[in-house]
């Protein structure tokens, strides 16, 4: 993507993105506005086609083929993978549906604080009721009394269903996707909004940034509610079900689960923090995110415990709290880096980082309407170790609750293989932002943290 310099007017039609750094934002033209076939047409028409086949093979390796990519490999035909394709189903739609219709009456109507996020590109504020811990809590407590006390369903249902339920997700997420592109075409929320002229990659990417329904933020119902939750709710379903089959739950699947089920209540302890990322402030809500977050996160982040249910291992106890020791503490490292930034931000540097004063750079910028602003960057604490050192607490947490299943099979470790491909590709993206944003400031402050991501090393 060609670019243009800071102080130079942008376009009245062109479309533009966030670029984010401690809270700050930047404004630069948006991708898919450059006529490159290839970036704008083939490689996102390519992801829309594959990606939905990729977590149903997935789900089929785990449930046919022993979780083993070989085995498949050596023993699969194509009569055999379309034999055993899972499609949609009515009982798939149903437990959607439901899952869907509590989280959406939960975010509704439980009371919250309202929290207005960044400033847009075109100077709106977005609104999001921050009541996430109340709404997981009343999640568990529905659907634990449903599943154990009035008997409306089997928590097993949800692994015996998994791989229709994906099916059913991809069909929904086509249906949706198109319908999200009508709706910013023809009524939009906002003026954050905007055509490419290329169907495909608006389709893709999406054209509103915050689209609202009935008064809700579909951003952070989709991604907050549908499927950070889900992902709760799933990791639970599959670890009822290693009791269901074995009659015992492994001190390995416990350790896997426990890990992650504190990680996501840390995320909606955190909530309000995830509406200043880049999914909610760059990223317009298309394909892109709303299948990433509806069908990719709920077959990929599970894929350890939906694993884990068919083969229980058992570690020694030491093994076992080691491992869940290293996930908690990189969830605590993850979350004391966020903090340690949000601290400086809201203090304006009038803080303690480590039980010292930070070490501050007043960095200058120009934003896209040539205005020049002033940002603090954090050169102390986490911040100081490395410029990127909260990925390698989210690389760190992914393995922790992976390596309770050993290494009999690669497919558990996909998404700690996919986490990594994407930190490390979205770290050299962030260095080019930083870098236009910046410039020879940023140059001074990579003088003071030379490390990208791991100290030492990169």
């Amino acid at each position: 993507m060609s670019t243009t310099n800071q102080k130079k007017k942008t376009s009245p039609s062109a479309s533009t993105e966030i670029d984010k750094l401690n809270g700050d934002i930047t404004l630069r033209p948006h991708v898919g506005t450059n006529g490159d076939f290839v970036h704008d047409t083939l490689i996102p028409l390519m992801l829309m086609s594959v990606c939905p086949f990729l977590v149903e093979l997935m789900w089929m390796c785990c449930e046919h083929y022993e979780g083993s990519i070989l085995l498949m490999l050596r023993t699969a035909t194509l009569d055999h993978i379309i034999a055993l394709w899972p499609w949609p189903t009515w009982v798939a739609a149903k437990i959607i549906v439901y899952f869907a219709a509590l989280e959406l009456l939960l975010m509704i109507g439980i009371p919250g604080k309202k929290h207005l996020g960044p400033v847009t590109p075109a100077g709106n504020r977005p609104e999001y009721k921050l009541n996430g811990v109340m709404a997981y809590f009343l999640t568990h407590v529905i659907l634990y009394l449903c599943a154990f006390r009035w008997n409306f369903f089997n928590p097993g249902i949800i692994y015996d269903n998994f791989g229709s339920i994906l099916s059913t997700l991809n069909l929904f997420s086509f249906l949706a996707c198109f319908g999200l592109y009508l709706k910013g075409k023809y009524f939009p929320t906002d003026n954050d909004h905007g055509l490419s002229g290329n169907f495909i990659m608006d389709l893709f990417w999406g054209v509103e940034l915050h689209p609202h329904i009935m008064g809700f933020n579909l951003k952070q119902y989709c991604n907050c509610r549908l499927a950070m939750m889900s992902w709760s709710v799933l990791v639970l379903a599959f670890t009822y079900k290693q009791y269901e089959l074995f009659g015992f739950v492994s001190n390995a699947m416990l350790v896997s689960t426990l890990i992650q089920i504190v990680y996501i209540v840390k995320f909606f302890w955190w909530e309000s923090g995830y509406f200043g990322s880049l999914d909610i402030m760059h990223d317009r809500f298309g394909f892109y995110i709303y299948w990433g977050v509806t069908v990719w996160l709920p077959s990929l982040y599970t894929l350890v415990s939906f694993y884990l249910a068919r083969h229980p291992i058992h570690h020694h106890p030491a093994t076992a709290l080691f491992l869940l020791s290293l996930g908690l503490f990189a969830i605590w490292a993850n979350y004391d880096a966020d903090a340690q930034r949000q601290r400086v931000r809201e203090s304006n540097g009038n803080c303690k980082v480590w039980r010292k004063e930070p070490k501050l750079m007043k960095a200058k910028y120009f934003t896209a309407d040539g205005k020049q602003r002033e940002n603090l960057l954090l050169m102390s604490g986490w911040w100081g170790v490395s410029r990127h050192i909260h990925y390698v607490a989210e690389i760190t947490l992914s393995l922790a609750w992976t390596l309770p299943a050993m290494f009999e099979n690669i497919l558990p470790y996909f998404y700690v293989i996919f986490l990594t491909t994407l930190l490390v590709h979205r770290s050299i993206r962030d260095e080019e932002r930083c870098s236009l944003k910046y410039g020879e400031y940023w140059e001074q402050y990579k003088k003071a943290v030379p490390y990208k991501i791991i100290p030492g090393i990169f």
